[in-house]
């Protein structure tokens, strides 16, 4: 049987037309999905900002220019929420400072001891005035954070004092003194910071600033009680969800990836747990349960967490009960301080529903402004040319600015105000 001949030259020419073509569309397959993960058609624009046409808005958005001017993320990388995201809680900030400060240890009335630091300001202050910056930081973060170490370096330069609450049970080398650790909402640990502070400090007035789960506990904590707000300027809260109760549906979703940080989240929050486990676990405490052990080492979700343990700190007999009474959304209203509500819509972990909360409290109350920039993943907010972030972030620039604003339009009030008395008793005195 004849074996026909294979006309090889006939053949040849086009198998390397296919290859290339081939190449051409996995290249072009790879820049389609570099171009749609890196969000790079994505335009820069200023905030979107919610506020009421008051002479104090339009004061702070005059002086605090950065609310109104385009935020322009690095170019390559910076309009990925999910990057901008990942380069904060992995990398911290360009050549992070270590600010020199001093611990403080606060003992509580359960037994627990509260840990802060205490930072001086590096330089005179504007106004001449003495202000002091409260911080609370985010989930399980504390004074040692890269971008708390970066924003302190930042404000102490600009005439702030600083103290941080280290949440209870964050620091590695701090063992706990009680069986209890920082929850959601508990506001017991920064309420004594804040007391030390006004007792060592009487005559500073204070600037409150929180970070996503801190953004929580000082709305919560200056709307538990008018008297919290005593000398108090003004509050700035960055990046955090306002309702625990509306999120834990939305933490659970998989669009933008949240699922995926609820696990990573969960894991760092087991090894705070366990690393504590002798204190929250021994024969002294009656509230955990091996049961809830048990299910603490199969955890997944915050969810979990936060209802075979985090709940049984404070007594709450459920979930809901627990997310219902330690979310801000139910205390914020009572803040009559000036109140700056900061968080971006391409960040992973705050859902867009939850983001109506801080819009109509901005549209009902004067004292509100609520920015909401187009990038900035959760608490990232990285400025920068093409590549390489800048060390300070459009963040730690815009809390310092409003602050500086506010301490301002205060000294021009007090100011105004004693020459209005001045002319008053000068003009009685007249015969």
């Amino acid at each position: 049987m004849a074996i026909p001949e294979i006309e090889v030259g006939a053949i040849a020419p086009e198998m390397p037309a296919m290859f290339d073509g081939m190449k051409l569309a996995a290249v072009a397959t790879i820049l389609y999905v570099i171009v749609r993960c890196l969000n790079l058609k994505s335009p820069t624009a200023s905030p979107d900002l919610t506020y009421q046409d008051t002479p104090l808005n339009r004061f702070l958005l005059k002086s605090c220019s950065l609310l109104t001017r385009e935020y322009i993320p690095p170019l390559l990388w910076g309009k990925s929420g999910h990057l901008q995201t990942a380069l904060y809680g992995k990398m911290g900030r360009v050549n992070s400072p270590h600010p020199h400060g001093q611990r403080k240890y606060l003992a509580m009335q359960d037994g627990a001891t509260a840990t802060f630091d205490l930072f001086e300001p590096l330089a005179d202050h504007p106004t001449g005035d003495d202000v002091t910056m409260v911080i609370c930081p985010g989930i399980g973060n504390h004074s040692e954070k890269h971008y708390i170490r970066t924003f302190v370096d930042h404000s102490q330069k600009q005439g702030y004092r600083c103290a941080v609450l280290n949440h209870l049970g964050a620091l590695p080398n701090i063992e706990l003194t009680s069986p209890r650790m920082f929850t959601y909402g508990c506001t017991w640990e920064f309420a004594a910071m804040v007391g030390y502070i006004r007792r060592t400090f009487p005559q500073t007035q204070l600037i409150v600033v929180g970070f996503s789960l801190g953004g929580n506990i000082v709305c919560k904590f200056l709307g538990e009680n008018r008297a919290n707000q005593e000398g108090v300027l003004c509050c700035v809260s960055v990046c955090q969800g306002y309702s625990a109760l509306r999120a834990q549906e939305t933490f659970l979703q998989w669009d933008h990836c949240r699922r995926f940080y609820n696990f990573l989240m969960t894991d760092n929050m087991k090894k705070i747990i366990l690393s504590h486990r002798r204190i929250l676990f021994s024969g002294s405490s009656d509230k955990v349960t091996d049961a809830d052990m048990s299910r603490l080492f199969t955890a997944t979700s915050l969810n979990q967490i936060d209802d075979s343990i985090m709940r049984k700190f404070h007594g709450y007999s459920s979930l809901k009960e627990y997310y219902e009474k330690e979310s801000c959304v139910h205390y914020i209203h009572n803040v009559d301080v000036p109140l700056l509500l900061v968080n971006s819509a391409d960040d992973p972990l705050v859902h867009e529903s939850l983001l109506t909360i801080p819009r109509t409290l901005a549209e009902k109350k004067p004292n509100v402004i609520f920015a909401l920039t187009l990038h900035g993943g959760h608490l990232g907010f990285f400025e920068g040319a093409v590549l390489v972030p800048q060390p300070l972030t459009w963040m730690d620039k815009v809390i310092v600015s409003y602050a500086n604003a506010i301490c301002q339009w205060e000294k021009e009030k007090a100011t105004c105000q004693g020459g209005n008395a001045s002319e008053g008793e000068s003009s009685e005195d007249k015969p």
